[in-house]
């Protein structure tokens, strides 16, 4: 019989894979048995889509340029456009890090950030952003605005997908409540 999972990003999948499952942290492959090899695989595939999120999230400013001397500028006029210093790169370091050792992520300050930006403050930083990200990646067909509207809403996105994955309901009488209403419409 397989596990009901109810996946969360904030617990590890060792973790899950040892609340749901039973196992051990330190058990060997060769004691799994085919039903415990089937139900690791419901319980990796239900976090994927948050560990796939938290993966895109961390590395969507790795298309922007290196918070180094060389990208003083790129990183000054992102601050000047949007008029927020949220993602600067000293103040999502630490968040950054944190997730990187599967710990926490900078979703919730991405769209704290985000939401503080106004209409012309998000087109100024869309426009630093496209510039940046054409220059990179060579995409001269393609407005400088496009592109970095689409980076934005990347982001938003993602930073939203994880949040969500991480805030899915462990309460079975939840999920009963739920099924029950979407079956009875």
């Amino acid at each position: 019989m397989l596990p009901e999972v109810c996946p969360h990003v904030s617990a590890p999948l060792a973790h899950q894979l040892e609340h749901q499952l039973g196992l051990a942290p330190h058990l060997e492959a060769g004691q799994l048995d085919v039903e415990r090899v089937a139900g690791i695989a419901v319980v990796a595939a239900a976090h994927s889509d948050g560990y796939v999120a938290t993966g895109h999230l961390l590395g969507l400013p790795a298309a922007l340029p290196a918070p180094t001397k060389a990208g003083e500028r790129f990183w000054s006029d992102l601050w000047g456009a949007s008029g927020t210093a949220y993602l600067l790169p000293v103040n999502i370091k630490a968040l950054e890090l944190r997730s990187l050792a599967g710990e926490g992520t900078p979703a919730r300050q991405i769209l704290s950030a985000v939401d503080e930006v106004t209409l012309p403050q998000r087109v100024a930083a869309g426009e630093v952003i496209g510039q940046a990200l054409a220059e990179s990646d060579h995409f001269p067909d393609l407005k400088t605005q496009v592109i970095g509207e689409l980076w934005l809403r990347d982001l938003e996105l993602t930073a939203w997908r994880v949040l969500h994955a991480d805030h899915r309901s462990d309460d079975p009488a939840g999920r009963t409540a739920f099924l029950d209403a979407w079956t009875s419409v």
